[in-house]
């Protein structure tokens, strides 16, 4: 389990350096980005030597998708629509599949 929590971690670093891109003016808020940008792929490479890294990374980018578009939505005030919510609710339900799945397999092992 505390793999998996890495994993969140990262696309917790990713939601963060992909609103960095959109919404960064100042030199410290570039850096952060950019630290964004560093540490989650550092976790992303480390979970996945001890993961499958198939299933690591869509968990990784289905949750930095999902969680930049409701940072997008909730703080800087985009529109969204039932298409977004169909679309995000597909990446979560996507998520869940892959991750029970392989929690599945690895169990089988």
């Amino acid at each position: 389990m505390g793999m998996w929590l890495l994993v969140v971690l990262a696309a917790l670093f990713e939601i963060g350096w992909a609103s960095g891109l959109k919404y960064a003016v100042t030199w410290y808020e570039w850096a952060l980005t950019g630290l964004g940008v560093v540490g989650s792929f550092l976790l992303l490479v480390y979970v996945s030597t001890k993961l499958p890294a198939s299933t690591v990374y869509a968990v990784f980018a289905g949750l930095g998708a999902v969680g930049t578009v409701v940072v997008d939505i909730v703080i800087f005030g985009e529109d969204f629509s039932l298409t977004v919510i169909f679309f995000v609710a597909l990446l979560i339900f996507g998520v869940i599949g892959l991750k029970t799945v392989t929690d599945h397999e690895e169990g089988a092992k």
